[in-house]
């Protein structure tokens, strides 16, 4: 089975990277889940909290308040001004 390689980073410091089966998360559209597969993406992340479904140590959650998000060969980066509450 294929996985996501997911980078979480905040504007200091890099919170969370990994592998994951699922990434959700707020844009200005609406919630969207990125999986294997999924077409490049770049989006604009409203506040709200970043959903991580690790392979390996269970989902990880995070609150952002804004930024973007950018998906390209199954790796998934996501990029915000401060992230708070993260499991990570």
């Amino acid at each position: 089975m294929s996985s996501l390689n997911v980078e979480l980073v905040a504007a200091d410091r890099k919170v969370w990277s990994g592998e994951a089966s699922m990434v959700r998360a707020r844009t200005a559209e609406g919630e969207i889940g990125i999986m294997p597969g999924h077409t490049p993406l770049l989006g604009v992340l409203i506040e709200g909290d970043v959903i991580i479904h690790a392979t390996e140590g269970g989902d990880q959650t995070a609150r952002i308040d804004g930024g973007f998000l950018s998906v390209d060969h199954d790796s998934v980066t996501i990029v915000a001004e401060t992230v708070t509450d993260a499991d990570a």
